[in-house]
C-alpha cells in the first residue's frame, strides 16, 4: 500500500462489538407501525444506521495515522562557560551554514546552560537561514554557569511537532555538571554530536584538597592539594588550617596535574583549605609574558574536612573570660579540653562548630549573638547531636532576653511566667520613634519588640506605648496589662510618620507615669535618628527624682552621647544596635530586668528532686549554699533534676532537643552565686558530668565506612556495617541527616543494596561546608553513628578539561545520530525514517452524525412522496 494512502486505526478497538446492534435495528424497522412509503422506510432505516456505525467508531476511538519524512531539526548550543570563545563562533558558523540547507524542512535553536532557554528561533516551512548579525549574536551570548544535558534533549525532542521526523543536533563539549544525558538519549530520537572546544585562555585551579576523612587525635597524615593548569608557570601555594595560615610555598607547576604533599597532625575536627596567589615578585618571563597567568579567579581555592576522635571539647563562651577560670579549670581537671572565648568569638558556620562537642554559654545575653550564630547553635544541637548548657546570671535566660529566640527553643526552660505575688507591680512606659527613618523592617520589629514586652508582664502590672515623630502620639493610654490583646493590637497599627522630637515624648511618659502607683516604673525609649533640641538631662534627673528608671536603643546612626546621658542619668541601660534584628531581644531583657521578677538573690541549698545516673558519685549532702539563680519555667517534657527547696523553681534541668542535649543552669559557674562552690570537692566532678553527658553521642567508627562520591548537583553515600563479631549488619534501621550550608536540614533513610550495604542519594549544590551523620539503629538501639563533612567548592563548569568526545560519541552512536556531522548533512533524511501521526476522527464522525440525525427526523415526520408529487403537479399545471 503506497504510504500517501490513507490509513486508520482504532484506539479503543472493542467498541466495535457494539455493530451487533444493527440486526436489532433493522428488526425493528420491520416491525413499525409507522405508515410511509417503504422507499422512505428503508431510506431512514440506512441513515439511522449510519449514525449508529458513526458514534460507535467514535467511541472505538477512530484516528487517521498519516506518515511523513520531513525533518525538523533542533540545535542544541551549548551556552556553559566551560566552553571557549572559539568553540562558541565554531557552533555559530555551523548552524549559519546548516541552516542554508534546510529548504523545505523546519528547525529551531534551544541555548541551554544550567536550564534550557527558550526556543530563539521557530521557523516555518520556507525557513530563513541564520544571518551574519544573528551568528555574532549567539558567538556573543552570555555563557551560564552550569550544564545540564539531559534537559536540554528533553525540552528538544518535546519541541518537535509529531508529523515531524524529529533530529536534535547537540553542540556542545560534552561537560554536563546536572543531570544524566544517557537516560535521555534511550528515548530513541536521533542525535548528532559537534564537539565544542573548551577555554583555551590561561588557567590555573586548585583541585582539590586530598585529606583522610577520619584520623586518630595526634596522629600524623598527609595532606594533598592537586592544582591543574593547561599552561607551565610559577605560583605561591598558601595553606590554612581553620583560618590560621600553616604553609606559604612558591611552586613552579607544569601543564596538567601537579601534587603537593605534606604532613600535619591534628587534635580536633579541622578544614584544610589551600589557595594559589600571584607571587609578590612575580616578573615578566623571556618571552614577553608575565608569571602568573590566571583567567578564572574563582577557581583557586579548595578545601578538605578531616575528622578526629579523642578527648572531649568544650566551647565556653564568657563576655569576661577571666570569670570563666574556675570552670575551665575544673573541666580541663577532667580531662576535657576547653576554648575560651567572648560571645564575638561565637562560629557562625556549622563548619567551625564542629570542632566542639558542647558549648557552654556563661551569662551570655541574647543582644550579644547575632541571629546568625542562635541559628547555628540550634542546628548545632538539633541536627548534628551537639550539647548545648546555658549557665545563669544577671543577663541570661529572661534577663538575657532569649524570650521567643531560637536559642529559648532549644532550651528546657521558659523565660515567660508568671511573677511571684509579693513582687511589686511594674508601670511601664516604650516611647517609639515612628519617624520615616524607620520604614522597612525597623519599625516592625521595633512593633514586634513592644508586643513582646507586653506579653512578658504580669496582670497586675501597667503599660503604655507612645509613638512620636515630630510631636508624640499616644499609642496606648497607661492601662493593665490584662488588657494585654487591647495593647498589642494598638501597636501593631503603629504607622510611619515624619520627624524626629524626642522630648515632649518624653514628658507625655513621665507625667503618665507620675499618675501611677507602682513601685516599680520604667521608660524604653527607642530611636533611630538625631532628635530635635530639648531639656534632655532635665528630664531624666526629673524621672530619676521620682525613682522612675529609663533606659535608650539606640538604633543604627544616633546621637550616641546623648542616649548614653538619658540612660546614666535615668539609672538605666544604653544600647546600641547595628542590626535592627536585635531590638526585640533588648526589649525583652528591659522588661523582665525593669520587672525585678526574674532574679533571686537568696541563699539556698539546691534540693534533688529526680535521681539520675548522670550524677552518681556527686554528693548533694555536703554541697554549700548557692547564693542566687535566675527564675525560669520548666518545659513540659523537659527533666528537671535539681530545684529551689522552698519555690520549686528548676535549677538544673535538660531535654533532649533532635539529635543533641540542652542543659540549663539557672544559678552561675562563678564567684558570683557559687562563690562557695567553687571550693566544694564536687565541683569538678559535677560539671565534668553533665558536660560528658551532653556530649554528641558517636559511637565507636571501626565498624562503619562511609563513602560521598559527588557527581555533578548529586551526592551518593555508600555506608557499609559490620556487628561486633565482624558479620555484616543487615536489617538496620540508617538514617542520613544532612545539613546544608544555609543550615537547612533534611533527613533521609538509606536503603540496603546488599550485605551490609546501605546507600542513598541527595541534591548537594549549594557551595559551602555540608555537615552529614549516618546513624544506624537495630531494634530502637543506635549500633553506629558517625559525622562527616562535606566542602562544596567552586562549581565543576570552572574547571579545566578537554572536550568529551568519548560521552558525545556514545550518545551519536546509541541514538543513531551521527558523531562531528558536516553541516550540509545535518537536514538529509534517512530512508528508514519516517514520522508517524495521528489525528482524531470523532469530531468529523459526531458532526456528519448530527447532520444524519436531522435527516432521520425528516424522514420519519414528512412523507416525502407527497410533498414532491404535489410539487410535480404544480410544475406540470404552469408548464
Amino acid at each position: 500500500m503506497p504510504h500517501w494512502w490513507p490509513q486508520f486505526e482504532f484506539l479503543r478497538p472493542w467498541w466495535l462489538c457494539a455493530l451487533v446492534a444493527l440486526p436489532v435495528l433493522a428488526v425493528g424497522f420491520r416491525r413499525s407501525l409507522v405508515d410511509l412509503p417503504k422507499r422512505q422506510m428503508w431510506t431512514s432505516l440506512g441513515v439511522r444506521s449510519a449514525i449508529v456505525v458513526l458514534l460507535i467508531l467514535s467511541l472505538s476511538g477512530l484516528v487517521q495515522v498519516s506518515r511523513s519524512n520531513d525533518v525538523f531539526v533542533v540545535f542544541a548550543m551549548d551556552r556553559s562557560l566551560s566552553v571557549g570563545d572559539a568553540g562558541r563562533q565554531y557552533a555559530a558558523d555551523f548552524l549559519k551554514n546548516a541552516t542554508q540547507q534546510a529548504a523545505g524542512d523546519r528547525w529551531a535553536v534551544l541555548p541551554f546552560g544550567a536550564v534550557p532557554s527558550d526556543f530563539t528561533q521557530s521557523l516555518n516551512v520556507t525557513s530563513a537561514a541564520v544571518g551574519d548579525n544573528e551568528t555574532a549574536a549567539l558567538a556573543a551570548a552570555a555563557a551560564e554557569l552550569g550544564t545540564n544535558l539531559q534537559a536540554a534533549i528533553d525540552v528538544a525532542v518535546a519541541g518537535i511537532p509529531a508529523e515531524f521526523v524529529p533530529h536534535v543536533v547537540l553542540l556542545s563539549d560534552g561537560h554536563q555538571t546536572d543531570g544524566d544525558v544517557m537516560i535521555s538519549v534511550a528515548t530513541g530520537t536521533r542525535i548528532s554530536t559537534v564537539p565544542l572546544a573548551t577555554r583555551s585562555e590561561p588557567e590555573i585551579q586548585v583541585s582539590a584538597v586530598n585529606v583522610p576523612t577520619q584520623v586518630a587525635m595526634d596522629s600524623p597524615f598527609n595532606v594533598e592539594v592537586v592544582i591543574d593548569t593547561n599552561h607551565a608557570d610559577d605560583v605561591l601555594v598558601e595553606v590554612f588550617r581553620g583560618d590560621y595560615l600553616i604553609k606559604s610555598e612558591r611552586h613552579a607547576i607544569t601543564v596538567g596535574e601537579n601534587r603537593l604533599q605534606f604532613s600535619e597532625q591534628i587534635d580536633r575536627p579541622t578544614q584544610f583549605t589551600a589557595r594559589i596567589v600571584r607571587p609578590a615578585d612575580a616578573t615578566v618571563s623571556e618571552d614577553g609574558t608575565s608569571v602568573f597567568r590566571d583567567t578564572l579567579l574563582d577557581n583557586n581555592s579548595a578545601s578538605g574536612l578531616v575528622h578526629t576522635a579523642g578527648k572531649p571539647r568544650v566551647l565556653l563562651i564568657d563576655r569576661v573570660t577571666e570569670a570563666a577560670q574556675a570552670l575551665e579549670w575544673a573541666l580541663t581537671e577532667e580531662g576535657i579540653l576547653v576554648d575560651v572565648r567572648p560571645p564575638q568569638a561565637v562560629p557562625e558556620t556549622l563548619a567551625e562548630l564542629q570542632d566542639y562537642d558542647v558549648v557552654v554559654l556563661s551569662n551570655i545575653p541574647a543582644s550579644d549573638l547575632s541571629v546568625q550564630q542562635m541559628d547555628v547553635l540550634r542546628t548545632f544541637v538539633r541536627d548534628v547531636g551537639g550539647g548545648l548548657i546555658m549557665l545563669g546570671g544577671d543577663e541570661s535566660f529572661g534577663l538575657g532576653g532569649y524570650y521567643k529566640t531560637v536559642v529559648e527553643d532549644v532550651l528546657p526552660v521558659r523565660s515567660d511566667f508568671e511573677k511571684e505575688k509579693e513582687k511589686p507591680a511594674l508601670a511601664m512606659m516604650l516611647v517609639i520613634d515612628k519617624s520615616g527613618s524607620m520604614g522597612g523592617q525597623k519599625l516592625e520589629l521595633a512593633k514586634d519588640a513592644a508586643r513582646g514586652s507586653v506579653e512578658l508582664l504580669s496582670d497586675k502590672d501597667q503599660i503604655g506605648v507612645i509613638a512620636f515623630d515630630g510631636m508624640p502620639h499616644w499609642v496606648s493610654e497607661m492601662t493593665s496589662a490584662s488588657q494585654k490583646s487591647t495593647v498589642i493590637d494598638r501597636i501593631s497599627a503603629i504607622e510611619l510618620g515624619g520627624g524626629t522630637t524626642l522630648y515632649p515624648a518624653m514628658q507625655e511618659a513621665f507625667r503618665a507615669l507620675q499618675a501611677t502607683s507602682s513601685k516599680l516604673k520604667h521608660v524604653i525609649i527607642l530611636t533611630d535618628g538625631h532628635s530635635t533640641p530639648g531639656d534632655f538631662e532635665g528630664i531624666a534627673q526629673d524621672m530619676a527624682a521620682m525613682r522612675m528608671t529609663v533606659s535608650t536603643v539606640g538604633l543604627g546612626e544616633v546621637d550616641e552621647s546623648l542616649l548614653r546621658r538619658i540612660a546614666e542619668i535615668g539609672n538605666g541601660r544604653a544600647y546600641f544596635c547595628t542590626d535592627a534584628t536585635s531590638v526585640p531581644q533588648i526589649f525583652a531583657k528591659e522588661t523582665i530586668t525593669a520587672s525585678k521578677s526574674a532574679l533571686n538573690e537568696d541563699p539556698f541549698l539546691p534540693l534533688l528532686a529526680r535521681a539520675t545516673p548522670v550524677l552518681d558519685g556527686v554528693d548533694f549532702d555536703t554541697a554549700p549554699f548557692l547564693l542566687g539563680y535566675v527564675v525560669t519555667q520548666p518545659k513540659p517534657t523537659s527533666e528537671v533534676i535539681l530545684v529551689h527547696p522552698e519555690t520549686q523553681d528548676p535549677i538544673l534541668s535538660w531535654w533532649r532537643y533532635g539529635l543533641g542535649m540542652s542543659v540549663a543552669f539557672t544559678s552561675d559557674a562563678r564567684n558570683r552565686w557559687a562563690a562557695d562552690w567553687l571550693s566544694w570537692e564536687g565541683f569538678n566532678k559535677f560539671w565534668a558530668q553533665i558536660v560528658r553527658f551532653s556530649l554528641k553521642k558517636t559511637s565507636d567508627s571501626r565498624g562503619m565506612t562511609i563513602d560521598i562520591q559527588r557527581r555533578g548537583t548529586m551526592a551518593s553515600v555508600v555506608v557499609d556495617a559490620l556487628d561486633d563479631t565482624g558479620q555484616f549488619l543487615n536489617q538496620a534501621t540508617t538514617k542520613l541527616s544532612v545539613v546544608d550550608p544555609q543550615l537547612q536540614a533534611q533527613t533521609l533513610t538509606l536503603t540496603q543494596t546488599a550485605p551490609g550495604r546501605y546507600a542513598g542519594q541527595f541534591e548537594m549544590s549549594a557551595p559551602g561546608a555540608w555537615n552529614l551523620q549516618v546513624t544506624q539503629s537495630v531494634a530502637a538501639e543506635t549500633i553506629h553513628q558517625q559525622t562527616r563533612g562535606v566542602v562544596v567548592g567552586y562549581a565543576d563548569e570552572l574547571r579545566i578539561r578537554q572536550t568529551n568526545t568519548a560521552l558525545l560519541t556514545s550518545i551519536a552512536e546509541l541514538s543513531g545520530g551521527k558523531f562531528e556531522p558536516s553541516a550540509d548533512a545535518i537536514f538529509d533524511p534517512l530512508p528508514a525514517e519516517s514520522a508517524v501521526s495521528a489525528a482524531p476522527a470523532w469530531s468529523w464522525l459526531l458532526a456528519l452524525a448530527l447532520l444524519l440525525f436531522v435527516l432521520d427526523v425528516a424522514l420519519r415526520r414528512l412523507e416525502l412522496s407527497r410533498i414532491f408529487g404535489t410539487a410535480v403537479h404544480r410544475a406540470e399545471l404552469r408548464l
